[in-house]
């Protein structure tokens, strides 16, 4: 099992509980209020987040850091693009 990031983060999204779509919608929002370069770490319980939230991070230019299952939990941690 991978050892959990021990990067600073600027926000957290706890995302636990809820279904898609409303993930990548809550997602939308958080990392539009981050500075370029923000770090937003992404806890999640919905298994669709594991195709959503990679493809959200293609399609919007954000690097996906890290992407980790945790007994059944799902952690993200997501680079807001710098433009």
């Amino acid at each position: 099992m991978n050892q959990p990031l021990d990067l600073p983060v600027d926000a957290v999204l706890d995302a636990t509980g809820l279904n898609c779509p409303e993930p990548v919608m809550m997602l939308h929002q958080h990392i539009r209020d981050l500075p370029p370069g923000g770090l937003l770490k992404v806890i999640a319980t919905d298994p669709s987040t594991r195709r959503d939230i990679p493809k959200f991070c293609v399609f919007l230019d954000h690097e996906l850091v890290d992407q980790q299952e945790q007994a059944g939990t799902y952690l993200y941690w997501i680079r807001k693009n710098a433009s």
